[in-house]
């Protein structure tokens, strides 16, 4: 993780509220960014559920648009659409950037070519400590025993 995405993820922990601006009592998370008093019932938002909510209301927006009428960071809305948790619709004038190629990219740090590529980079560096599953499983006959691999013998 970079040092940019631990700030975002520190500062999007701070924006959580934790007590009700109304009354003060213990808020519980209701989801999808949505906090609920205990007390008086009031409903607080943290920048995920600010965002979620004007999307709901106004549909595919602009991120400038948005940013401006929530009062959410460009930057943290662009660290949900990294993490898959928003999207750009299909057609869209703008795009984010695939992180390895530069190609344009609705959502998250990658293009699918890009993971492919990073996957099998990642497959060679593991692939001498792989092992190999059982084709069957539940041989009583072999279960618990150890075998060796006889090197010279044919």
């Amino acid at each position: 993780m970079g040092n940019s995405e631990k700030f975002l993820r520190e500062e999007f922990m701070e924006n959580r509220p934790i007590r009700c601006e109304k009354c003060g009592g213990k808020l519980f998370y209701a989801g999808s960014g949505t906090y609920t008093c205990e007390d008086c019932e009031h409903i607080m938002m943290d920048d995920f559920g600010k965002v979620k909510a004007y999307l709901e209301k106004h549909g595919p927006t602009p991120m400038a648009t948005i940013a401006t009428d929530t009062g959410v960071e460009p930057r943290v809305i662009e660290f949900f659409l990294r993490k898959g948790r928003v999207e750009i619709i299909e057609g869209s004038n703008f795009y984010i950037n695939c992180e390895k190629c530069g190609c344009s990219i609705r959502y998250g740090r990658y293009c699918p070519e890009c993971v492919k590529q990073l996957a099998g980079g990642i497959k060679a560096v593991f692939h001498e400590d792989m092992g190999e599953r059982p084709k069957s499983i539940g041989n009583e006959d072999m279960k618990g025993v150890m075998h060796f691999l006889q090197r010279g013998k044919k």
